[in-house]
């Protein structure tokens, strides 16, 4: 997984931080923050995702699209 910008399907960026794994499943999660409040949340809340999840494609008006889609590495 690379660190880096990322863009969700829905237009906001996300920075990926790292990953991390699920204390009893062993799951691998994606670290993410994004600079705009999500969710009733603040910005630059720390938010975790199933790697699987992230990486997966979703459907956007009959197109198959990345749910979130690399942009850049990071610096």
């Amino acid at each position: 997984m690379k660190k880096g910008t990322y863009r969700h399907f829905k237009g906001m960026l996300v920075e990926v931080t790292g990953t991390a794994l699920h204390s009893e499943t062993m799951e691998e999660m994606v670290i993410y923050s994004h600079s705009d409040p999500v969710k009733g949340q603040g910005a630059d809340t720390a938010w975790v995702r199933p790697l699987k999840m992230f990486q997966e494609e979703v459907e956007v008006e009959g197109k198959m699209v990345p749910r979130f889609a690399f942009m850049k590495e990071a610096d």
